[in-house]
Parts: C-alpha cells; structure tokens; sequence
C-alpha cells in the first residue's frame, strides 16, 4: 500500500538544539500511526512542521503525492491536515459551538445563524457519545470536556491527516473510549491519523504501525505493530531497557504529617478526612470530574473551603490561601501545567527561584548570583534537560518543565507536605521513572507525599496506599498489600458495581 503522508529528510534545529535530524517515514491511507519516543526526542516538533505552525530546515512533507509548501497553519488546514495540540488550542470565552465552528460560522444574509450553529453542534455531538451542552463555554469546561470538545471539531472537519499529541492524557476512561470510537471511524473513512502517547496499552490498541523517535532521529519504524513487543518499543525509545518503570522503594514511616479535617467545598458535597504520615506516599485515584483536583485546591487554599481545616504536624495552617500553605511546609504542584504551574515567558533559572526568592532577597532585592548557583543546583541535582539556565520554560519538555515545578518547590525551606496533581501526565517512560525516583527520594527525607493520579497502575505502583474517590467522596481505601484492580476501579464508578472486566 503506497504511503499517503511521507516524511522525507526532515531536520529542524533551534539556538543549542538539534530537534529532528534527516527523519523519514510514511503513513498509509486509512491507518493510524503511532509516534513514539522521550519527551525531548522531537515528536512535538515533527508535529507542530506537519501542521505549519512552524518550517524545517530541510526536507519534505508529501500528502498524496503533493510536495507540501506551507506559509501558515491555514496553508496545512487547507491541505486537510488537522493537528490537536496536548496544550488545547481553544478560545476560553467562546461557547462549544461557537469553537467548533469558528472560522466557518453559518450566516443568512450575512447574519450568523445561531439556531443553525447550535442545532448542528448538538446533533453532531449527540452522534459522537460526547455530553457536553453547546452552549456552554469552553472557560467552564474540564481539561477531559475540553479535551473532547477538540476531538469533535477534529471529526467535523473531515481533515483528511489527523494528528493527536496525548489526546487521553486528561480523559476518563469513558471519555477514552468514546475518542476510540471515533478514531475507529476515521480510519474507515480513509483519514490518515498520528497519534503521539506514552500510553504503550493505546499505542498496541488502536495503532497498525509505528515510528520511535530519539533524540532527534527516527531509532525504528515498525510497518507492522504487531510484530514488536513493548520492552523493545521501551528499549527503542531510551536506548537502555526498563523493566520496572515504578522502582517502587519501601521505607519506614514516621508521625502524623499531614492531617485533612472535614474538608468540603465546590464539588465536595461530603466532607473528607486523612492523615499521611511522613514518609508515606498515598495515592488518590478516581475519574475524571471526582473531585480529587477540587480536593488539592482547598488544601492549598487556593479555593475557599466552606468547611474543615488543615494540620502539618498537629498545627493548623493559619490561614486559607497558598502563601499561608507555602510558608507551613504544604506545596502543590497542578494537574495544568500550563497555565498553573510554570511561569510562561520567564527562564528556567526565574521559574526556579520565583518562590524562595523572599529568603536570600532582602529589602525585596532581586540577588542574579544566588539566583544563578540556586538554579545550577537543581537542574544537576533533577538532571534537568536544558540547554541553559536562561532557557524559556516553554521550550523543555513536559517532563523537564515538570522537574522544573519540583525544583521550585524543594528550594523552599523547611517543605513538609508535597501535593502533586497528575505528576507525570503527558511525560514519557524515561522520565517518568526519573520522577518516581525522586518522588521516593523525597519521601525517605520524610516529606509526606499525596499523589492524585488518574492513571491506575501508575498510582498502584507508587503509592503505599490508595483512597479512590467518586462524585466528590471517598468510596474506598486500600493499603499497598490489598492492591486490586477490579476492587479499586469498581470503588471509582458512581454505581460501584461496573463491570471493569
């Protein structure tokens, strides 16, 4: 079968950074191809070339036997190409359908049609299995609605090559097999599909060949998935074998670190109450829209609780808000990496030190030297990868922008409790066991570590114990020795009696 999109020769570099060296590779009409490789190794770039956003520096891009000369993004959507960012490329303040027409909205004598426009959304919607009102706008949605919403406007276009950067990464496991309907749908219809995952049960799933992208270069392509295993995708993707990605250490636990009290707040109806001790790791898992983010905001205050309180080492956290929760020991690293965890447009080196600044800074003095030694610190000590201190965040991988939100964390003084939301959502195998590693680091030091995880052998593998939550409750609890798989999925459902066979 002859390729319908072909990658020829692809190189792009940037400022200290070879992203893609002489890459080549096709996709067939009516498959999807599976994209994989470390954060770092080029995926993101071959993707945002494919979509125009960016040019390479030499080689071609060919759709059905068409050299591809792209100006802009609206050259590659002419072309057919459709790509669906991880980082969401919605308009906030624009309703569902409003976004899902945007740049094509349907007039009557040059007067939008709303009924048209609305009509349309919800039939379509109604069509695809996905329950989101078209009126609604995009600002109220969840990442796993918005998620969807982006899937939807993918199908409506009827592009003709799709790409996907970890369209699951914030989706239920409803929400994942809808999506997997609808790839199964494009296929049929002839739509070339790249789907990019860490994900390796959905790469197996859903993909018919794959290429392995490191450092740069293409490391395999397999024209026939089926004829690999996935320790030698892994082995591909890293250039080393990993055969426990989780390393989980045991380690002996202290006192009371962390005490929740009759917690309760938007989206949790029924208060909640824990304790971690120091040492611990204790996991939180349900789907999307059970309250676990809600939950990790009223701990750290940044939503306000309309019951309970907050205790680290018997004493109650003064006040409701980050900066009383900071200076208690209690930090949080979110679930929206983007828009809640880095400093967009400011260096590595700023984004590190944005917080501790206050203890080598007075009289508000900003001090570059200490600044500098604090930043070339962490990025030795988390083995971060960039190629300067001075780099902007946006341009590290989600993996090292994650270490990054650490290194912040642990350059206060004093951290006691670490909260962190979806730690390695989005990051490829290397880096999530670097990260599991360091997560047990901190824990023997004798902080006390909450994971919340919507990934359930991720936070099986982690944690030393696990509260599952549904419709804003704690269903269940499991110690490490009681793991089940059935057991904690079947706590995570709303009727807990789901078939998770």
């Amino acid at each position: 079968m002859a390729d319908f999109l072909e990658f020829r020769g692809i190189s792009k570099g940037y400022p200290g950074v070879q992203a893609l060296l002489d890459v080549s590779f096709g996709v067939a009409r009516g498959t999807v191809h599976g994209l994989m490789g470390e954060n770092g190794a080029g995926k993101s770039t071959l993707i945002r070339l494919l979509s125009g956003d960016q040019h390479a520096d030499s080689g071609e891009i060919i759709i059905d036997g068409t050299v591809q000369t792209y100006s802009s993004v609206r050259d590659a959507f002419d072309a057919g190409v459709l790509v669906i960012h991880q980082e969401l490329q919605l308009v906030p303040e624009l309703t569902v359908a409003e976004n899902l027409w945007l740049g094509r909205f349907p007039a009557r004598a040059g007067v939008l049609d709303r009924k048209r426009l609305i009509s349309e959304v919800s039939a379509r919607l109604r069509d695809f299995g996905i329950d989101v009102s078209p009126s609604a706008k995009i600002a109220s949605l969840s990442i796993g609605e918005r998620q969807m919403v982006e899937i939807a406007k993918a199908v409506m276009l009827d592009a003709r090559v799709i790409a996907l950067d970890e369209p699951t990464s914030s989706l239920s496991s409803k929400e994942s097999e809808i999506l997997f309907s609808l790839i199964a749908r494009l296929k049929a219809g002839g739509t070339v599909i790249l789907y990019v995952s860490h994900r390796l049960d959905e790469i197996f799933r859903l993909c018919d060949s794959m290429s392995v992208l490191r450092d740069g270069k293409l490391a395999a392509h397999h024209p026939n998935i089926s004829a690999i295993s996935r320790d030698q995708v892994i082995a591909e993707m890293v250039g080393r074998e990993i055969s426990n990605i989780w390393g989980y250490r045991p380690r002996p636990l202290g006192n009371v670190r962390l005490t929740v009290e009759n917690l309760s707040g938007p989206r949790l109806p029924k208060p909640i109450g824990f304790e971690v001790k120091a040492g611990e790791i204790l996991g939180f898992f349900g789907l999307i829209g059970a309250g676990r983010s809600e939950m990790t905001r009223l701990i750290f205050g940044a939503d306000i609780r309309r019951s309970g309180r907050v205790l680290i080492d018997g004493k109650a956290v003064a006040h409701d808000s980050p900066p009383s929760a900071i200076r208690a020991g209690l930090v949080l690293c979110p679930e929206d990496r983007k828009h809640e965890g880095i400093v967009q447009g400011r260096s590595v080196e700023e984004n590190i030190a944005i917080s501790a600044r206050r203890l080598f800074s007075p009289f508000g003095l900003i001090r570059p030297k200490k600044e500098a030694a604090l930043a070339d610190r962490f990025i030795g000590q988390l083995r971060i990868r960039t190629p300067s201190r001075q780099q902007d965040i946006v341009n590290l991988s989600g993996g090292n922008q994650q270490k990054v939100i650490l290194a912040r964390w642990l350059a206060e003084e004093g951290v006691k409790v670490l909260v962190i939301d979806e730690p390695t959502r989005g990051i490829d195998v290397g880096a999530k066991s670097e990260i599991y590693a360091l997560l047990y680091d901190l824990a023997a030091s004798g902080i006390a570590i909450v994971v919340i995880s919507s990934e359930l052998p991720e936070v099986m593998g982690i944690t030393d114990r696990i509260m599952v939550m549904c419709a804003g409750e704690v269903t269940r609890e499991f110690q490490r020795a009681d793991y089940d798989e059935r057991a904690i999925l079947a706590a995570a459902f709303p009727d807990r009696r789901q078939d998770v066979a």
